[in-house]
This record gives structure tokens, C-alpha cells and sequence, in this order.
């Protein structure tokens, strides 16, 4: 297992080129947030949108829609009640499952619509859908994002099974679609196709509700931006950036907010663009 560092972030994160326009960096599609957790979206959305991802639209319960105006007016709402299709195809980055509750519909709906070049990430209870109802992940270029009671749900391995990286390896192997494997722990493992790496910063200060939300956004806005990179890489930079933000705001803090840490992506990105 390698170490995660912070040389991932130069290798990834790049100058923006002088003639450019929003289509250069993305689009994104978050699909989730029911009436009861509609937060989990719009922080999936804070982070993209601060990540720098070029076009993000958030499908999600109508109830929702003020509560994204009014915090985040640089993205655009749908009703994910109605027809998704020709919505999902035409995104490059899919986001699916912060808050997404119990809708095996619109999971299904999206995965049947989704295509092998599309970047499609499955986070929270769209993983718990998937194990309950035995679905096959999308033909699509894939990354999950459990932790580790979502991971034993959708993989059959223990969490005591988890500290072993084969077991972990042999079940993404198992896959319809193999899978970038984001094992959200005290020390994150990320399973790529080539490697395996741990993320050796961050810490309690991180332990709270929508850290996960978060991430899942930055990841979504690292692989629409960065496609240059590859996913792979896009996924690493991204997991290091999600705390080492955090540790550099747990200098002066007990705790650091998720929506902090969104608020300091541009701030910390610029530093590492090259």
C-alpha cells in the first residue's frame, strides 16, 4: 500500500487555460436529496461548485429548490421526479445518492441510462440500495465512496475482513464494472486499478454529518475539470485535498465544518495550480 501525498496535487491540479469557458470544465449532475435530506445535496453541490467543476445541476425533491437558490445560486435544480434519461446523458460527471433515500426508481432510472465514458460515482444510500436489491453497477467509468458499514453491505466483506487489503481487492474484482474504490476509515484507503493508496492525514476534527456528502462532490468536481489526468489520479487528488483542508482548519478549530471546507477550495487549489 502506498502513502498518499501531497505531490498529487500539482500532478493534478492545473492552471486554467486563457481561452476557456464553462463547458472546459464539466458538467456535473448531483441526483438525490429527498424532503428529509436535502442538506446531503447541497453540499454535494457546494463542493463541486467551489471545486471548480464548469456546470452543476442538482435533481433532486422540489421541496428543495429554495434552499439551493438561496445557498448556492451558481447551480441549477431539476425535479429528479420527472423523466432523467436524456438529463444523465447529457452530463460527464453523474453524482448519485447523497439523500437519495429509498428511491430504487430513480437509482435504476439512472444507472439503465448512464454510458461506458460517462464518470459515474455512487455514494450513501444508493450503495445501500445497490445491496439490498442486488443491482449491477453501471457499464460506466465508476467510482463508490463507502465507509465502512456501506462497504460490508455491498461487498460481503467484514469490517474486521477490511483491514486485509486481498479481501477488499477480490471483491472489487468481483465486480460487474471494477470499480475506484474510495474505503472511507480513520486512515481512507483508495483501491484504484493499479494501485492501493492510504491517506495518512486528517483525523477526529472530520467526524461529523455531510463530511462524506462533501467529498463526494470534490471528487465529482476534480473528474469533470481535471480530465486531462486520470480518474484515478482526479479521485486521489481529491481525498488528499478533502483533509488537508480540514487539518489546516483544525489549527485554530475544534471541529471543521463540511461547508468550511468547500468554502476553502478555491483558496487551497490555487496553490497548487501549475
Amino acid at each position: 500500500m502506498k502513502p498518499l501525498t501531497e505531490n498529487i496535487l500539482t500532478k493534478v491540479i492545473k492552471k486554467r487555460p486563457t481561452h476557456a469557458y464553462k463547458g472546459t470544465f464539466g458538467r456535473v449532475l448531483i441526483i438525490g436529496g429527498t424532503l428529509q435530506y436535502g442538506g446531503a445535496v447541497i453540499m454535494n453541490a457546494l463542493a463541486a461548485v467551489n471545486a471548480g467543476a464548469g456546470l452543476v445541476t442538482v435533481a433532486t425533491d422540489p421541496a428543495n429548490f429554495t434552499a439551493i437558490h438561496s445557498q448556492l445560486p451558481e447551480a441549477m435544480v431539476v425535479d429528479f421526479n420527472s423523466d432523467l434519461i436524456e438529463l444523465v446523458q447529457h452530463h460527464d460527471v453523474i453524482l448519485i445518492g447523497s439523500g437519495l433515500g429509498d428511491r430504487l426508481d430513480i437509482l435504476k432510472e439512472t444507472f439503465a441510462a448512464v454510458y461506458p465514458k460517462q464518470v459515474v460515482i455512487v455514494d450513501g444510500s444508493a450503495l445501500t440500495l445497490v445491496a439490498e436489491h442486488h443491482l449491477d453497477w453501471p457499464k460506466s467509468q465508476l467510482v463508490i465512496t463507502p465507509h465502512q458499514m456501506e462497504w460490508q453491505r455491498v461487498s460481503g466483506v467484514s469490517i474486521a475482513q477490511q483491514a486485509f487489503e486481498a479481501f477488499n481487492v477480490l471483491a472489487c474484482a468481483n465486480f460487474n464494472v471494477r470499480p475506484i474504490l474510495v474505503l472511507k476509515q480513520f486512515h481512507t484507503q483508495i483501491y484504484t486499478p493499479n494501485d492501493i493508496y492510504e491517506l495518512n492525514i486528517g483525523g477526529p476534527h472530520q467526524a461529523m454529518g455531510g463530511m462524506g456528502d462533501t467529498l463526494a462532490g470534490i471528487i465529482a468536481g476534480f473528474a469533470a475539470q481535471f480530465f486531462l489526468a486520470s480518474l484515478s489520479d482526479a479521485v486521489l487528488a481529491a481525498v488528499y485535498t478533502h483533509s488537508a483542508i480540514a487539518d489546516e482548519l483544525a489549527q485554530t478549530q475544534y471541529i471543521t465544518r463540511p461547508t468550511e471546507i468547500s468554502q476553502q477550495l478555491p483558496r487551497f487549489m490555487k496553490k497548487y495550480a501549475n
